[in-house]
């Protein structure tokens, strides 16, 4: 049966050690409690750290914990160290990435132990996925911690199919780009078939960051990363909804409910409920209160502020200030505004059980979710769902991912103290039908987008984006199928190896000209290329200078600028058939146009095409510039005969109809006795060779994705070495008659 292996930073159910006897309870929040209902009913293994370090476990402990884990709960730990846990989780995860991606750059320290220990931590997860995970497996990778964990899986299981989603938000480039590891950061997420997010906003700014530091191009939110589809999507994390909507009318939650309105003697009640994180905006929020109590004194005495801090990351500093001036507020307005018999504040550090959570929420008539940044904020959601034909206002920040679903909130901007003020008012005085009605609507969209469909949208998109990477893929040259090609071409009369050349034979580089030879690659190329049965074509975009410099000396045909010019192995450079370049003085000026006001663009001439370069334009600009370029070259180009051919990064003018796969057609269908034909490329132009190859020939793609080649490998190294046997082959038989 296909299993779903959910990876994330901590498992569902954490470990205790009391009294030297290890215990297990549920976790509770953030990721353990979105997916924990999911996993309890379907197929799934979720592995995650421990939450004990290994240090104090003997290995009878960590036998014992595994055991019971894997049996009872469906579990794998991941066991760390102190030094990982303060390094890789306390360190790089919550004092670089969460303050950065929270927008927060003030508190974000950059220290490259903790990144080393980031590092460190995410290979060890790698390692307790590869221990258990089987082919057709789905793994499904988990939040911020772990962003390094897909590119890591990708390099072990070539093959799989790997999903992550983040449940923080992703920053605007100029933040992300103060993080020294962001290349890393996002080449780790390029690892997953699927990336996932809460907001398309937070989809967007990812996909920017990837163009930027990359050079990964985005249609519709679909990259190519070394040839293989990647999908990036939004998908906004839902709830259990009748595990709220129901939990706030079960007895327990009654009862706690009408303890609420005895201890507020009936008055209005706003609810609070946060983990204590400087993101949340508790501190704003209680600024808030008192500046409604100030501006509207007819309330005091008339409505109750009840605000909930569940503890979080004790023994960092900074949130050891925050509870401090957390504390001092509460405080302050308590000794300002209370009486004898009201007390404006009711202030509980602690987390709370289902019943007492679900009470204060059935009890509340304004919830007050003002984050000043948040992913998406769950809260939001659960409040309205135990509100379900009941009156209750929810007051949500802008700033939070749920504010894109919940438009019937109020909604604030939770840095603008006045409208903060004016929120509440309007909450508090909102008539009781307009109430059920906005929560009518909430409810209905909540109750459809549950977390459970939440997850089967993630997965089957998933799924989907598999299904695209395999359609039209090539077979992998297995060993097998490499048997097979070296025996046929070493039974062959005469034999022909039509080749691309960069990102082929060479690794794509964003400055070929910087790029000489690899001194192996020569040498296999002339070894082939010396055989008197044997004939190498090696077909290039370089212009003829370029690419005479770099493989001039050899025994092979070139071919150069995609097929303007031709020259046999010991001949003179001709062109395809005669052409003219003036037409230049018609492109030229319009080329030069775009490139005046592109900064960053520039113009190349070879002898019978122009190409525009916009590799260094910004990835949003050169998107609208190519758009427009294209447009501009449209009568011009259909008046002289001319072609404009996409490539990576740049626009090409040229003859229409003179392209790789007409020139390599010379050698591919000549009507003589070669026996033996293979056809090796790697990009967009190259397919039109693969498509028109005649039946027989043995047609390559290097590097993944949807290609019209019957075979793949997955780089310019491996086809290196399958050339390497060809060769030798050829030494093997040099005596044979």
């Amino acid at each position: 049966m296909k299993r779903l292996l959910i990876v994330s930073n901590r498992l569902p159910v954490s470990v205790e050690r009391r009294k030297g006897e290890i215990h297990f309870k549920g976790s509770v929040g953030g990721v353990a409690t979105g997916l924990g209902s999911y996993h309890e009913t379907h197929e799934s293994l979720w592995i995650g750290w421990a939450d004990v370090t290994s240090g104090r476990l003997d290995a009878t402990e960590r036998e014992q914990i595994r055991t019971a884990l894997r049996d009872e709960h469906s579990c794998v730990p991941v066991f760390l160290t102190a030094d990982d846990v303060r390094g890789f989780y306390h360190g790089f995860s919550n004092k670089t990435l969460w303050p950065l991606f929270h927008q927060f750059t003030q508190y974000a320290e950059f220290d490259s132990a903790t990144w080393t220990a980031y590092e460190r931590a995410n290979r060890k997860f790698c390692d307790a996925v590869l221990e258990v995970a089987r082919p057709g497996d789905t793994i499904w990778v988990q939040d911020y911690q772990l962003m390094l964990l897909p590119a890591m899986l990708r390099e072990k299981l070539p093959d799989a199919s790997i999903g992550f989603f983040l449940h923080i938000p992703f920053p605007v480039f100029e933040i992300f780009r103060m993080l020294p590891w962001r290349t890393e950061i996002v080449e780790g997420l390029l690892g997953a078939d699927l990336v996932g997010f809460h907001t398309y906003d937070y989809a967007r700014y990812f996909l920017g960051a990837a163009r930027r530091l990359t050079g990964t191009d985005d249609h519709y939110g679909r990259i190519t990363v070394d040839g293989r589809l990647v999908l990036v999507d939004a998908f906004p994390m839902g709830i259990d909804f009748p595990r709220y909507a129901e939990g706030a009318r079960e007895k327990a939650a009654l009862r706690e409910a009408e303890q609420v309105r005895k201890r507020t003697l009936d008055r209005k009640v706003i609810l609070s409920v946060d983990r204590l994180d400087y993101s949340k905006g508790i501190p704003d929020r209680l600024r808030a209160f008192a500046a409604f109590l100030e501006r509207y004194p007819e309330w005091r005495h008339n409505v109750s502020l009840v605000a909930v801090a569940v503890p979080s990351r004790e023994r960092v500093e900074r949130y050891r200030e925050l509870k401090r001036e957390v504390d001092e507020l509460v405080g302050s307005i308590n000794g300002e505004y209370s009486t004898i018999d009201w007390t404006p504040v009711s202030y509980l550090y602690r987390s709370l059980p289902f019943p007492t959570l679900m009470g204060l929420y059935a009890a509340a008539d304004v919830a007050l979710v003002t984050p000043l940044r948040d992913g998406m904020n769950l809260i939001a959601k659960e409040y309205v769902a135990a509100h379900e034909g009941r009156e209750g206002v929810l007051v949500l920040s802008e700033m939070a991912g749920a504010a894109r679903e919940l438009g019937e909130a109020v909604q604030v901007n939770p840095f603008d103290l006045d409208s903060m003020v004016e929120a509440i008012h309007t909450a508090l005085t909102m008539p009781a039908a307009e109430q059920l009605e906005r929560n009518a609507a909430m409810n209905r969209r909540l109750s459809r987008y549950t977390v459970q469909r939440w997850a089967e949208d993630f997965l089957g998109k998933l799924e989907e984006v598999k299904g695209a990477q395999t359609e039209h893929s090539a077979t992998r040259l297995d060993d097998r199928a490499q048997a097979r090609l070296v025996e046929e071409f070493a039974a062959a009369d005469r034999r022909l190896l039509a080749l691309d050349y960069d990102g082929t034979l060479m690794p794509a580089d964003t400055r070929p000209a910087d790029s000489p030879p690899d001194p192996r690659l020569l040498e296999v190329l002339a070894r082939l290329g010396e055989d008197e049965r044997t004939e190498v074509v090696v077909l290039s975009g370089r212009d003829r200078e370029a690419i005479e410099r770099s493989l001039g000396g050899l025994p092979v045909d070139l071919v150069a600028e995609h097929g303007v010019w031709i020259r046999g192995r010991r001949g003179d450079w001709v062109t395809i058939e005669p052409m003219g370049a003036e037409w230049k003085e018609r492109v030229r000026p319009v080329l030069e146009i775009f490139a005046d006001r592109t900064p960053g663009a520039l113009i190349e001439e070879k002898d019978y095409s122009l190409v525009w370069h916009f590799r260094k334009v910004h990835p949003r600009l050169a998107e609208t510039r190519v758009a427009e370029l294209k447009e501009a070259l449209v009568s011009v180009v259909a008046d002289n005969g001319l072609a404009v051919l996409d490539g990576h990064h740049v626009l090409e003018v040229k003859v229409s109809g003179v392209n790789k796969a007409r020139a390599s057609h010379r050698w591919l269908c000549r009507d003589d006795e070669t026996s033996f034909t293979l056809v090796a490329g790697d990009d967009s132009t190259d397919e039109d060779t693969f498509e028109t190859s005649p039946e027989g020939v043995w047609t390559v793609k290097v590097g993944a994705g949807p290609t019209h080649a019957a075979w793949s490998v997955r780089s310019p190294a491996e086809l290196l070495d399958i050339l390497g046997v060809l060769a030798d082959t050829l030494e093997g038989h040099a005596g044979a008659p």
